[in-house]
């Protein structure tokens, strides 16, 4: 009964569900087995002797998940505000520990008031080591957080160590600092869900990489995102028998894509058309929305869609996406998901915020993410691909596996106008017409370089393709990769420019 009765009937009025009945919606029926349901806390100072009770406010176990072996903890905020105390952090320890022995996913189901202060130091260790173990399964075994409630001070780093974090809209908020405290150190006055609710982190920290209307919603979306990914670093992402033709056409792309480059279009859209149906799942959809990044299948395989957003500044790369897409692909290459990569970019967004945000800094990281990705990665260029963000959306020289091209496309330094405008500055300035000498030249630049078939001409573009061939294309190129190895690491790891 965790915290008792009237604290069970207060949890179910507020709209909640129990740790334990969370824990049996997330799993396939009958196939939850909870561990160390006895173990309590040691302490007896502070009234604790007469507080102590069996599990110590957390549930931990495992069980099945489709038919796929799960390790979970859900903290019982009914039992002293789920705050973690010494066994309660030893629990969840102990079962990060067996999930990393048998390579199993770990799920954690957060709701927590942060450390109990009745242990003082003693509780340090148990959280300390659940840090310990988040790094240590990092891109061994998928972890995944959901916030069931309020969540305040060290029960908000262990979800920020894990690769996926999906918060509950009005219920659940992540702190490191209250309200209250914030208002006694620096006299501003917020609400917790002003603070940190899910809107705060989906979309200006790019925290929640998911948010949900209820409980049962979000456990059904662990359970989703699960289907996608591999057990282990050491498998390959499930596969699933597919009823979407694998040489099916896409004739409608060149409806949703506009031949002018100054109109905007959703990439959403592109991205549907051409993946298995109804399998796209977007991840952090509403932070730096000019990039789009989520989990699909093509031919009943996972892979990971990186897509610039043309509605959106126009798809240019700035220090937000630059973050949110280097995390993404770090995750697919490390759990074996291939990377397919839609570009429509015009560069990087110019502006003083951005330089002085350390846009510079930010975009290395996608550089280094695509370099360092040893993954099948297959590039296809839409329309734009403009400048430095060139590099940074994976061309040839950055290891991509297979470079396509739209006829449309262009793949320039530099836009030709600005370029022409650029090269024969002087002329225009001198020309009797310089209207006219400055057309003359935008048409021979763009004849000689902004086709892709000049970039065919010299293998930066491996195919140029019917933009109705595109899915065929792209899983025929998933399909002659499907066997990539992958060489293992000559050193412990870079130095990426965090």
């Amino acid at each position: 009964m965790g915290g008792g009765e009237k604290a069970v009937t207060r949890h179910h009025e507020a709209g909640k569900l129990t740790a334990r009945e969370r824990l049996d919606r997330l799993f396939d029926t009958d196939t939850f087995i909870e561990l160390n349901d006895l173990a309590e806390s040691q302490c007896r100072d502070f009234g604790m002797d007469r507080r102590k009770v069996p599990g110590d406010g957390v549930v931990v176990g495992h069980g099945l998940i489709d038919g796929r072996r799960v390790f979970a903890y859900a903290q019982d905020v009914t039992v002293l505000g789920g705050s973690v105390g010494t066994i309660h952090g030893q629990k969840i320890c102990r079962i990060m520990d067996e999930a990393l022995k048998v390579k199993a996913p770990v799920v954690g189901l957060f709701d927590s008031g942060g450390g109990r202060l009745h242990e003082g130091f003693f509780a340090s260790k148990g959280v300390a080591g659940m840090f310990f173990r988040n790094t240590a399964a990092s891109g061994v075994i998928p972890q995944i957080s959901c916030i069931m409630g309020p969540c305040a001070g060290v029960s908000v780093y262990s979800p920020a160590l894990t690769d996926f974090i999906v918060m509950i809209e009005k219920q659940s908020q992540m702190v490191i600092t209250g309200p209250k405290v914030i208002y006694d150190v620096t006299g501003e006055k917020v609400t917790l869900e002003e603070l940190g609710g899910a809107g705060v982190h989906s979309k200006i920290t790019g925290q929640a990489h998911f948010v949900t209307q209820t409980e049962e919603e979000s456990l059904s979306l662990i359970r989703y995102l699960l289907s996608f990914l591999p057990s282990s670093h050491e498998e390959s992402p499930p596969e699933f028998p597919c009823d979407d033709d694998a040489n099916r056409q896409t004739p409608s792309l060149t409806g949703i894509v506009p031949p002018d480059f100054k109109k905007a279009y959703d990439m959403r859209v592109v991205i549907e058309e051409i993946v298995d149906h109804h399998t796209f799942l977007e991840v952090l959809p509403e932070f730096a929305p000019n990039i789009i990044t989520g989990l699909a299948r093509m031919n009943g395989s996972t892979v990971g869609m990186v897509a610039n957003q043309p509605k959106v500044r126009a798809g240019c790369l700035d220090y937000h996406s630059a973050d949110k897409a280097a995390r993404f692909i770090r995750f697919c290459d490390c759990f074996n998901i291939a990377l397919i990569n839609l570009v429509d970019v015009p560069g990087y967004f110019p502006g003083v915020k951005q330089e002085h945000a350390g846009i510079i800094r930010h975009g290395a990281k996608m550089l280094y993410a695509y370099a360092e990705a040893t993954v099948p990665k297959i590039t296809l260029a839409l329309r734009k691909e403009y400048g430095g963000a060139v590099m940074a959306m994976c061309c040839v020289g950055m290891g991509v596996d297979l470079m396509l091209a739209w006829p449309v496309a262009r793949l320039v330094v530099l836009d030709t106008t600005a370029a022409i405008n650029l090269i024969y500055r002087k002329e225009i300035m001198n020309a009797q017409d310089s209207e006219a000498y400055k057309q003359e030249k935008i048409q021979e630049y763009d004849y000689k370089y902004s086709n892709p078939f000049h970039a065919a001409s010299n293998m930066l573009v491996d195919k140029v393709i019917d933009p109705a061939d595109t899915r065929r294309q792209i899983i025929a190129g998933l399909s002659m990769l499907k066997n990539k190895q992958r060489p293992a690491p000559f050193r412990r790891h870079g130095n990426i420019p965090l």
